[in-house]
């Protein structure tokens, strides 16, 4: 089976733009939350593209556009692809797409009628165009489409892409997610169904939590046949080592309370990387900061990790970031790349006054370091939960050799 090596990440998150922002915020505690949501305010889409592109592109794919250059520049692809253009594909996940095109335009039709509806409309909206518009810029014509999973698209984006790698479908693939959603519809209708919190505050396993934090942004993987990479002489950040994805069919909004789902993709991913329980290192968890889906995680933890799940740092960046949605899981993933880089399992930020029924060690106050040994891999897995009741879990671990990378006192990855 071929091995899948992550070769670059980029990001653009409410902590910033770029993957080293990223860590670093998260590692130092840093909360990118503002009067109860968490918008990509340093992102400034002219440092991307031209003022046509921006043009013909709505928020979520200019997010994806700005990661996947800092992915492509990191995986040492700004002079072109290594391989035949329709053996290198594209998977950007999200969860609801472009929203705010959607409610611009119904907001034209309703004030000046249809013939004030932009031609661009339906391809700004569409739930691929993410895709669509990092596949045209590097021009990757291999396996190329949109995933559509709520909170769980990123991750299925990721693992979907890497068994397109191992069954040999493509040998490069850029994969991962985008969302932004900070729109008056959006903002209006999580209030409507009390997903989002009432105090403005993201604090998962906390026993105040009351909703998540609505924010934004993107998370952009460059994925290789780790053979191929390392004989173009490029550094691998990390292995993306297994993949399990399930659907609780229980709820179109509340996870399983038993974490039966969950707890089922945990085992699948774990079986497919041939990793034990007792092998894995860190946990970073979805941890939305509601009541349901942290309760559901944990139990999913325990079922899944049985008496290791105790022994394990579990950590959310969603105490950071707010929640990215359909953005999530890649964000998250890269986090989980850095953090394995660092050895590090960095905090659960805004955790204070832990809900004594989520007994798992949640990493509150101040990052820890991992257990780190020269014989074997850290190893991390990386949930994602989608309404709908789509689970996606991600194996990830250190490579054989040491590369630099985002945060890395070692350098950077970015050449």
């Amino acid at each position: 089976m071929r091995t899948v090596a992550v070769t670059g990440v980029g990001c653009v998150s409410p902590l910033g733009v770029g993957a080293a922002v990223l860590i670093e915020g998260w590692s130092h505690g840093a909360c990118a939350v503002r009067d109860g949501e968490a918008a990509c305010r340093a992102f400034d889409a002219s440092d991307f593209m031209s003022v046509k592109e921006a043009r013909r592109a709505d928020r979520f794919a200019q997010l994806a556009l700005a990661a996947a250059a800092e992915a492509v520049e990191n995986a040492g692809l700004a002079d072109g692809l290594p391989c035949e253009p329709y053996r290198a594909g594209c998977l950007i996940g999200t969860g609801i797409g472009g929203i705010a095109t959607i409610e611009a335009n119904h907001s034209r039709l309703l004030s000046n009628g249809a013939r004030s509806v932009s031609p661009l409309a339906v391809p700004l909206m569409m739930s691929n165009a993410g895709t669509a518009a990092v596949s045209m810029r590097y021009g990757l014509c291999g396996p190329s489409f949109g995933v559509v999973s709520a909170c769980a698209a990123g991750a299925h984006a990721i693992g979907t892409a890497m068994h397109a790698i191992r069954s040999g479908a493509a040998e490069l693939m850029i994969a991962g997610g985008a969302e932004a959603t900070l729109t008056p519809l959006a903002r209006a209708a999580f209030a409507a169904m009390d997903a989002t919190s009432t105090c403005g505050v993201s604090r998962p396993f906390d026993v105040r939590r009351d909703g998540f934090v609505m924010g934004e942004g993107a998370g952009v993987l460059v994925l290789e046949d780790a053979d191929k990479a390392r004989a173009r002489g490029t550094p691998v950040l990390a292995v993306l080592r297994g993949y399990g994805a399930t659907s609780d069919a229980y709820h179109l909004t509340a996870p399983d309370a038993d974490g039966r789902g969950a707890a089922a993709a945990i085992r699948l991913a774990l079986a497919d990387a041939a990793v034990d329980p007792g092998e894995v290192d860190y946990v970073n968890a979805h941890g939305t900061s509601t009541p349901l889906n942290d309760r559901s995680e944990t139990v999913a933890l325990k079922h899944a990790l049985g008496q290791h799940a105790a022994r394990i740092p579990v950590s959310s960046l969603k105490g950071s970031t707010g929640h990215l949605l359909g953005a999530a899981g890649a964000v998250e993933a890269i986090a989980t790349v850095l953090a394995l880089r660092a050895g590090i399992a960095p905090p659960t930020v805004g955790l204070q006054q832990p809900d004594p029924e989520l007994d798992l060690d949640h990493v509150a106050s101040a990052a820890r370091q991992l257990r780190r040994s020269p014989s074997a891999p850290t190893i991390a897995i990386s949930n994602s939960f989608g309404f709908g009741g789509h689970n996606a879990v991600l194996v990830l671990e250190t490579p054989p050799e040491d590369a630099p990378a985002p945060g890395d006192d070692r350098g950077s990855v970015a050449r």
